[in-house]
């Protein structure tokens, strides 16, 4: 069990490691293409793909982190006002489906990125198989974080008196 937590560990910062590079490198990128713009008057082919692919595989991986930390919005406040027998079913019912989008993210996701391997992207002349692949990848980790949640009690939070006072003022 210890090697599991440390490989998790290990795959959770390199995550998060690997999201800031993303960013960082997202953000030189279109800062390099504003300034060829604006000041050089031409703009690299490359910038604006190459900045979107990276927005992309941001934002798919992003969803296995939304998992991971629990950030994803959810219907919490309607999840708490109910019963603790209905609430634990709804979290299971709840990790069922994450692991099931999961395997939906990895099967399609493979299917689609074999199939755009033989396009190209036009600016960087890579493989659009390259921009799809972000699909499985994030499919993998969230079936990762998925099974994971299996062994937390509930992944529903349960509200702090802030917000309690607040749902009893919205009445």
């Amino acid at each position: 069990m210890a090697t599991i937590k440390k490989a998790k560990s290990i795959l959770d910062r390199s995550l998060d490691y690997l999201l800031g590079t993303m960013i960082v490198a997202m953000t030189l990128i279109i800062i390099y293409q504003i300034f060829t713009r604006n000041f050089l008057d031409f703009t690299p082919r490359w910038t604006e793909e190459l900045a979107l692919l990276l927005l992309i595989w941001i934002a798919f991986i992003g969803i296995a982190i939304g998992f991971r930390d629990n950030l994803h919005i959810g219907v919490g406040v309607f999840v708490g006002l109910m019963p603790k027998t209905i609430q634990k079913k709804i979290d299971l019912i709840t990790k069922v489906l994450v692991i099931a989008m999961s395997i939906i993210f990895i099967y399609y996701g493979f299917r689609f990125t074999f199939l755009m391997h033989g396009s190209l992207m036009a600016g960087t002349g890579l493989p659009q198989s390259f921009l799809y692949s972000a699909i499985p990848v994030s499919g993998i980790l969230t079936f990762i974080y998925g099974v994971e949640m299996f062994f937390k009690d509930a992944i529903h939070e349960d509200f702090d008196d802030d917000a309690k006072e607040a749902m009893e003022a919205a009445k």
